[in-house]
Formats: C-alpha cells, sequence, structure tokens
C-alpha cells in the first residue's frame, strides 16, 4: 500500500536521553490539552458488548467525513494525556472523535465486570458496529495505542464484523511474551511498577465490589507476567499467561491485515523491539513506520529551544492519508 510517509523527524531535545528518556518524559510532561469525560463538545455513549457488559465511549462530532475511534493502553483511560492530545489534534482537522473507555476503566468503571486485555478485538468491533450504526456514510477510523494497538492489528486479521476502514496501531506489544519478559528488566521495571500499581489498585477495587471471579491477591512485588498468570488468564478465560500471549500476540497475524493500516513504532522502545517487525511477514497494506527515536509512546521532538509532541502530527497526517486514499 502506498501512501505519503511522514517526513518531520523525531530529532529529541539534549536533555531526552534514549528510549528511556523518550518514554518517562513523554508520560511525565504534563498536556495542556482539555479533559475529555465531561468537556466541552462530547456526549456520553454507552455501548452494548454481546456478553451484556457496556463500554463507556465519549463522542465528539466532526464534518470531515470521518470518525476516529481512540483507544488507550494498559492501566489508562479516555482521559489519559495522550488520548487528551490526539483527540484535540484530531477535531481540529475536523474530524469526529470517539474517546473509549476499555471495560471498567475510567468514567466507565461498574459498567463492565470482565478485564480489557491485549486481545481485546472484539470489544473494539463492538464499538465500530455502534458508530456504523449511528454513521453508515462516514469513514471509520481506529487508533490504538499500545495495548490496544495490538488488539487492532487482531482485529485487521481476523474480524470481518465490526473491522474498521483503517487502523493506526501505535508501539503495539505484538510478540507479548517477549515485551512482558523486557518490562521487567533493567529500568524498564519503573514502567512496570507504575503499571502494576495502577492495576492493582482496579483489582482491590473489583474484588471489592465482588465483580471478580475469586478474591484475588496480587503481591507487591509481582511482575506483570505474574498479575497475567494471577489474575488476567483466569479471570478472561485463558489456561495462563504463556497461553493468553500465545493466543492475543498478533505477531502471526500481520501478514493477514485486511484493511489499510500504518504501525508506528520506535527502534528504542524499551520493551517492544523492532526485531519482532523484522521477523515475520507483513501485509502488504501495513505501513510500517519505524522511527530512530521515541520510545514507549513518547516521542518528544527538538522545536527551536524548545519541545514538541511529534505523534500528534504523526498521527493526524497518517490518519488523512488513510482516509483520502479511500476517496
Amino acid at each position: 500500500m502506498w501512501m505519503r510517509h511522514y517526513e518531520a523527524p523525531c530529532e529529541p531535545p539534549p536533555w531526552v536521553v534514549g528510549g528511556h528518556g523518550q518514554t518517562l518524559w513523554g508520560h511525565l510532561l504534563p498536556s495542556r490539552a482539555p479533559r475529555i469525560s465531561g468537556g466541552r463538545g462530547y456526549a456520553p455513549r454507552e455501548i452494548q458488548l454481546d456478553d451484556g457488559e457496556r463500554l463507556l465511549a465519549h463522542t465528539s462530532e466532526g464534518r470531515s467525513g470521518v470518525c476516529v475511534y481512540l483507544f488507550h493502553g494498559l492501566s489508562g483511560d479516555a482521559d489519559s494525556d495522550y488520548i487528551r492530545r490526539t483527540a484535540a489534534a484530531l477535531r481540529a482537522r475536523g474530524h469526529g472523535v470517539w474517546a473509549v473507555n476499555h471495560r471498567g476503566c475510567g468514567a466507565g468503571a461498574g459498567l463492565a465486570w470482565r478485564p480489557y486485555h491485549s486481545g481485546s478485538y472484539f470489544d473494539l468491533a463492538a464499538v465500530v458496529r455502534d458508530g456504523r450504526r449511528m454513521a453508515p456514510e462516514l469513514t471509520h477510523v481506529i487508533v490504538g495505542f499500545s495495548l490496544s494497538g495490538n488488539a487492532g492489528l487482531l482485529l485487521a486479521a481476523k474480524e470481518e464484523a465490526g473491522r474498521p476502514d483503517a487502523l493506526v496501531s501505535i508501539n503495539p506489544p505484538i510478540d507479548l511474551a517477549t515485551s512482558s519478559r523486557l518490562i521487567h528488566t533493567g529500568l524498564s521495571r519503573l514502567y512496570e511498577r507504575r503499571f502494576l500499581w495502577r492495576l492493582r489498585r482496579a483489582i482491590h477495587r473489583r474484588v471489592r465490589d465482588g465483580k471478580t471471579k475469586h478474591a484475588y491477591h496480587i503481591p507487591f512485588l509481582a511482575s506483570l507476567c505474574e498479575l497475567d498468570d494471577l489474575f488476567t488468564a483466569p479471570e478472561a478465560g485463558f489456561e495462563d499467561g504463556a497461553d493468553y500471549y500465545q493466543r492475543c500476540s498478533s505477531q502471526a497475524h500481520l501478514k493477514h491485515v485486511h484493511i489499510p493500516t500504518v504501525i508506528i513504532t520506535a527502534a528504542d522502545d524499551p520493551f517492544v523491539h523492532p526485531e519482532a517487525f523484522e521477523r515475520v511477514e507483513i501485509s502488504n497494506l501495513v505501513h510500517l513506520h519505524l522511527e530512530p527515536h521515541g520510545g514507549h509512546v513518547g516521542y518528544l521532538a527538538q522545536k527551536g529551544l524548545g519541545w514538541q509532541r511529534w505523534l500528534d502530527g504523526a498521527i493526524v497526517h497518517y490518519v488523512n492519508e488513510l482516509t483520502g486514499s479511500m476517496g
């Protein structure tokens, strides 16, 4: 698939060193984008899922003929900084936006019992089906970050009903077992501790409210791999963490992607290494943008004497390229 490559380089500021610097500063620096939940121009919408549970999306109409669904990563929600920035950038170009909370996340807490995970492509499909029912004349595009980027790739390869017209996948962990191992090594354990702190709190609330199959206890020093073994796998119906990783990694499915797709990832991502993409066959409908710098959803770039968020411009560019190529 041909499209114009996003040519602006993500040249990091001098104070951002390596992939860890990109990842840490990218998440620590505040965003000026407005909140989405309860924000001006957004309307809440509950989406019914096939199993009777519900998701909560915050919807904003556009004028471009394009609706973009934003799905957050692990332990995030629809008000995560990167979702707010992306939504603001897309709305400024006239696109409609649905910022979606995964099961039990953000303002949607309490609407679902089952956990979301990196293989939850069926939830993404349910949201797109709902959007098509409301506006079948629009072009429907998913932008998925990290965990949701992997789920989006599974949807693009495996699911027909609810498949979007196009996909942008940001730093997807296409080999879940390897990413879980890498996040438990070196400085990456800082991100792991942050994820686990948030996830343990969410699991504790679910157990307290009687919204789990068992009274799970996640040890304070557990790894992400151990959490998936102890909670994600049994709660989501997998045999164990290894079974979850094997069944929900999109790596082996990239050759089957059936819709125009862009994958944006960075060569210095601490736990999604570029080798994961080099050793598999990829559909000719996939445009792989491998940026030398950016870390994991960081992408801080030099701008004059200051800095800017490179990823916001890249996403807008590729959404416009994908939708323009379909007329």
